[in-house]
């Protein structure tokens, strides 16, 4: 486990719908792996819930029942994942969503992760207090990040938001002025309201 915020797996997931205890099931996750500042490694699956997928869903996703069809049951591919993830720290935007869907999908097949959850949503909070609003696309438009695929599939999701977080960690750290972002100022950031957030970093 990397005690930088620079070195984490960064992931997203599509999916039936907004919870796991109503029957959802996961349908695409994307991931990529960061390795001190630079994408090392990517993975990218299909998968399919074991029933059929609703019409706001496709459209909202691009995602197709026939394309579910040919894919792995989910079960499948999240042992896979569950080996790509391995001892890392995760990141996710909007990170309360995707790790219940993590938890769910693990927790069906007996496997676990000992990486800390991170949520660069609840970060940028705290960081981009001008931002308008603090959707992926928002943020990405709003720190000049270019972007050139379609939001909503995810590995471009995945991708996008590891930009992102790379962008605010060069933030951060000449606010701190050290090279790296420790994982623990990040914990700490998450859970800090905004008026605090100068004496924080002024600490470290």
């Amino acid at each position: 486990m990397h005690e930088n915020a620079n070195s984490l797996v960064v992931l997203d997931f599509e999916t039936t719908g907004l919870s796991p205890n109503n029957g959802d099931r996961a349908i695409e996750i994307g991931a990529v792996r960061i390795e001190n500042g630079q994408v090392t490694d990517k993975f990218q699956s299909l998968m399919t819930p074991g029933f059929r997928i609703n019409n706001f869903i496709e459209r909202y996703t691009g995602i197709s029942n026939q394309m579910l069809a040919k894919a792995e049951p989910c079960e499948e591919v999240m042992q896979r994942f569950a080996d790509f993830i391995g001892d890392d720290n995760l990141l996710a935007h909007n990170a309360s969503f995707d790790k219940k869907f993590l938890d769910a999908e693990l927790n069906s097949i007996s496997r676990t992760y000992s990486g800390q959850f991170i949520c660069s949503l609840l970060v940028s909070r705290r960081i981009n207090i001008a931002a308008p609003n603090h959707k992926l696309g928002t943020l990405i438009s709003y720190k000049n990040i270019p972007a050139d695929g379609a939001f909503h599939r995810a590995l471009y999701d995945a991708e996008m938001t590891a930009k992102l977080w790379l962008t605010m960690l060069d933030d951060l750290s000449e606010r701190i002025s050290h090279e790296f972002v420790p994982f623990k100022l990040i914990q700490k950031l998450s859970k800090t309201p905004k008026n605090d957030i100068n004496k924080l970093l002024a600490k470290w």
